[in-house]
Formats: C-alpha cells, structure tokens, sequence
C-alpha cells in the first residue's frame, strides 16, 4: 500500500505471486481481473439474498452493515466485515483515520441510519437525498 501510511496486517498484504496487485485472499486468486470478477460476482448472490432477508420495517445499523459486508466478502477475505485497522487514501484523499472508524460509524449509526431507516419517505426525490446522505457518510468512513 503507498502512501503517507505504512500498512501492516492481513488488510494490507498482497498474494504472493501477484506482483503486489491482487489483495490476500482466501481463494489464492493471484489476478487482479479475476478478484474483481469473484468479488462482482459475490456481490450478486449477495444483493439477492440481502432482499429476500430485509423487511420493510428494518432499522439498519453498523452491525448491519458489518454483516453485509462479511456476507458479500467473507468467502474470499479474511478480514470482510470488520473495521479496517490500516489508513488508506485516493489520490491525495485521506478517508477516515483507522482509529476513528468504530466512533464513526456509531455516529452514522445513531444519525444517518437511525434517522433515513427503515426508509418511509414518500417521494422520490426525498429517497434520493436521503440516500444521498447515509452512502457519503459510509463512503467518507470507509470502514472496510
């Protein structure tokens, strides 16, 4: 991982025979094409599932949204649905410090998705705001 951190841990370490492209994984996948494909796929079967299992009435929290992550990610690595303990950054953006991440998402948890779910706003462009706000706050978290 480059960057102003260095990163150590699972999280961090690459698979070996991957010219420092493809994340560790559990399956021993090797190419970066053929992780993403594994993980598009697992995101599907995941989708899928998820609807079947979420009621109307559901009120998400961050334990929730730990859960989705190790049901979408768990069968490929071994750290899916748990806070991520290394710093990472895109280009010059820094997300959330790794240290902060269990105080944000109890603040995402006790705001955003305490307020927008389960989500019984009526009009579309409504939805769209609110959903607008709870992906931002995640996105800028970054916890995995």
């Amino acid at each position: 991982m480059t960057g102003r951190y260095e990163a150590f841990g699972p999280e961090a370490e690459f698979e070996p025979g991957s010219r420092g492209r493809a994340l560790r994984n559990r399956l021993g996948i090797k190419s970066v094409r053929a992780l993403e494909q594994r993980e598009s796929e697992a995101l599907l079967a995941t989708t899928q599932q998820v609807i079947d299992q979420t009621t109307i009435d559901q009120n998400f929290t961050a334990a929730d949204v730990c859960r989705l992550h190790h049901l979408w990610l768990g069968e490929i690595y071994e750290w899916a649905g748990e806070y991520r303990n290394v710093n990472i950054a895109k280009g010059e953006f820094m997300f959330a410090a790794a240290a902060q991440v269990p105080r944000l998402m109890k603040q995402l948890e006790q705001g955003p998705l305490r307020l927008y779910t389960p989500c019984r706003i009526k009009s579309t462009e409504q939805q769209a705001a609110a959903l607008a706000i709870v992906h931002a706050e995640l996105i800028l978290i970054h916890p995995f």
